[in-house]
């Protein structure tokens, strides 16, 4: 029997991508990217090739792989795995990107902020801190090569290799033997003597100084240009002087030196340095700091760098929403960090919260979703709006809080086009005659007028024909004058939906009773309507020919584009309904309704169209309306005819057998 020994390598559970290497600090180490098998996740993989006679130099990166192995810090390279042969060693840490080649990157692009390099000298500044304070460590190898960014943009320190402990238990510093590293050894290292008097952190400082000044004018090209600060931030100007001082004992400590930093007008005083602090600490922090945080966090976040908000904020988010009590202030920051995420990634990260967001009950919650629809609906499917969403929102039709069933209205005009049969056709109007009919604020009754015109071509043909004349009928009764000019205005937007026997027979003569209405814009808006039908109606007596091409919509299935016709035929209208509840503002303030500056049609992609900003109307005693009976008419809606109207638009209720009563009867609902 045969027995083969196993490649430690090939049986390792990472992978060295094809690319070429990326470098690595100086010395024996490469840098490659790889990625984990299983997942395909990336990391980053630092190979070191064991040479025949170079046993110092293994024994320097056995080090070093030991040192990264055991020390864990939010600011130290994360270890992750590590392979160790007779030929080779690996060490696998999160994937990383070396400073030199971030900056060079980032230049390209334009450059990084000062509120950036601010943060990744804090964080590098504060590992520091922790190895000397804390671990009793000396780096000895603090320079750009050590430094590596993740892709948060979080500067991370590497480069252990020379580290030795500061206690003197481990032996003197290593040797390193590398011409590149030892410009950045300070000045009194080259007194062999020993005589200078120095603190266990100074020549690290000396090195720091050196980074900085490297980070903001480039490769050093000797110690002597250590001493023209050059690009240097002129608040951070002094607390560098400091760092490369020739006397070694009054260069500070680590901590000390970010405190300096941190004090007020100093360079590393800063919202973004104080939100990722506030970020790092925010398990800990109370219910009313993270309330304040995340209301204020929007405002910043337009200055923050976009790797930042979607690999370091967004997670805090999502956390903060799923597992802890922020509520409806996580929405307008997440939805703006939302916005640099692709599709994929948006499904994956926002849609699973907003969906469980609609069904809470919280108000404060409900009303914040719906303002912001318009930033999300486009990622939203048609199955999970149908079973997910619709079922939830149509509450907010039956709520007594007025500014939430205005809201739920709004928000129709950007599901609409999602809804399927049922929920389009059936729920959702009978919902609408419901708040038409009975609701007691008259800006609501409006609006649902304005928002049934604008989705009147996605309704099915047997509902358009059944639904739209008695529903615009209705509202040219409504004692609110602007709800009228809502249902002229709807007559018009939506005229290409109408046979010519409807437009003779039904929609003529209640334009005609408006022309004699108190209001004199009820009565403008309902001439400029008589006489576009009047033009339609004669051009189709002129020429009989052109019937058929005037009403194909009439009897067509709903489409989102069959709205189209009336932008060009009846613009006005259009025009006429978007800013028709600005002007309630003047003529009613204390209905406080704003313009709605919805375009009559969806954009060509088939995503809906921006929803208007509706300001809530006056509020309401609670179930005031809900308490009338259904089958009630009102004090406007006292006439034969206009009950008629009323059974029209109203009775929309489902039948067990699937059916639809209509006007007392039994009808197929529409497939």
């Amino acid at each position: 029997m045969w027995f083969f020994a196993r490649d430690p390598v090939r049986d390792f559970p990472f992978e060295l991508s094809p690319d070429p290497p990326e470098g690595g600090p100086p010395g024996p180490w490469v840098l490659h990217r790889g990625r984990k098998k299983a997942t395909g996740s990336p990391v980053s993989i630092f190979v070191y090739d064991v040479k025949p006679g170079a046993d110092e130099q293994t024994q320097v990166a056995k080090a070093a792989f030991k040192r990264l192995k055991t020390l864990r810090h939010p600011n130290i390279l994360a270890y992750i795995d590590g392979l160790e042969t007779e030929k080779c060693l690996h060490v696998v840490t999160e994937a990383v990107t070396p400073l030199k080649m971030y900056l060079k990157e980032r230049a390209e692009a334009g450059g990084l902020k000062e509120l950036e390099l601010s943060w990744g000298l804090h964080q590098i500044v504060k590992a520091l801190s922790f190895l000397v304070n804390d671990c009793s460590l000396i780096h000895n190898n603090i320079c750009m090569a050590a430094v590596f960014v993740d892709r948060a943009g979080e500067w991370k320190l590497g480069g252990l290799d020379y580290m030795y402990s500061s206690q003197g238990n481990g032996g003197g510093p290593p040797r390193k033997g590398v011409p590149e590293l030892e410009q950045y050894d300070p000045p009194e290292l080259a007194d062999g003597s020993g005589r200078a008097v120095r603190e266990k952190w100074s020549a690290d400082m000396w090195r720091l100084g050196c980074l900085i000044w490297e980070v903001f004018n480039g490769s050093l090209p000797r110690a002597a240009a250590l001493r023209n600060p050059g690009k240097i931030p002129k608040s951070l100007v002094p607390h560098y002087c400091e760092l490369v001082g020739a006397n070694p004992k009054v260069r500070p400590n680590p901590a000390r030196f970010l405190q300096n930093c941190r004090a007020p007008g100093g360079f590393m005083n800063n919202r973004f340095v104080e939100t990722n602090l506030f970020l790092e600490e925010i398990q800990i922090k109370e219910p009313a700091e993270k309330q304040k945080f995340f209301q204020e966090l929007s405002k910043s976040l337009d200055s923050f760098p976009e790797d930042f908000c979607r690999h370091k904020v967004l997670p805090q988010l999502l956390t903060a929403f799923e597992f802890g009590s922020a509520g409806a202030v996580v929405l307008t920051p997440l939805f703006k960090v939302g916005k640099f995420l692709n599709a994929e990634e948006y499904q994956q990260k926002i849609i699973p919260v907003v969906v469980k967001m609609f069904s809470s009950t919280d108000r404060a919650m409900r009303i914040r979703l719906l303002q912001q629809m318009e930033q999300f609906i486009q990622y939203l499917d048609e199955p999970t709006v149908n079973t997910q969403i619709f079922p939830h929102v149509v509450h907010g039709f039956l709520d007594t809080n007025p500014a939430i069933r205005e809201q739920t209205v709004k928000s129709m005009l950007l599901l609409a086009p999602k809804l399927n049969e049922a929920n389009l056709n059936v729920e959702l109007m009978k919902h609408f005659a419901r708040l038409q009919a009975k609701d007691e604020q008259g800006p609501i009754r409006c609006n649902t007028t304005v928002c049934l015109g604008k989705i009147g071509s996605y309704l099915s043909a047997s509902t358009r024909h059944r639904v739209l004349t008695s529903a615009f009928s209705r509202a040219t009764k409504d004692p609110f004058a602007p709800s009228r000019v809502a249902g002229v205005l709807g007559f018009a937007a939506t005229h290409n939906l109408y046979s010519m026997n409807d437009c003779a027979h039904k929609i003529l003569p209640v334009l005609c009773g408006l022309t004699v209405d108190p209001e004199k814009s009820v009565r403008d808006q309902a001439f400029k309507a008589i006489r576009s039908f009047l033009s339609k109606l004669e051009s189709v007596s002129e020429d009989p020919t052109q019937l058929a091409e005037v009403e194909k919509d009439v009897h067509a299935a709903s489409s989102p584009g069959m709205g189209g016709a009336a932008a060009s035929w009846a613009g006005w209208a259009v025009t006429g309904v978007s800013s028709l509840t600005s002007k309630l503002i003047r003529a009613h303030p204390a209905a406080a309704l704003a313009e709605t500056n919805v375009p009559q049609r969806p954009t060509p992609e088939g995503l809906p169209a921006p929803a208007p900003t509706l300001v809530p109307a006056t509020p309401a005693t609670p179930g005031a309306w809900e308490t009338q009976e259904e089958g009630t008419d009102s004090a406007e809606d006292s006439s034969a005819a206009d009950r008629q109207d009323d059974e029209d638009w109203g009775s929309l209720e489902p039948q067990s057998d699937g059916t639809c009563t209509l006007d007392g009867k039994q009808g197929s609902r529409s497939k």
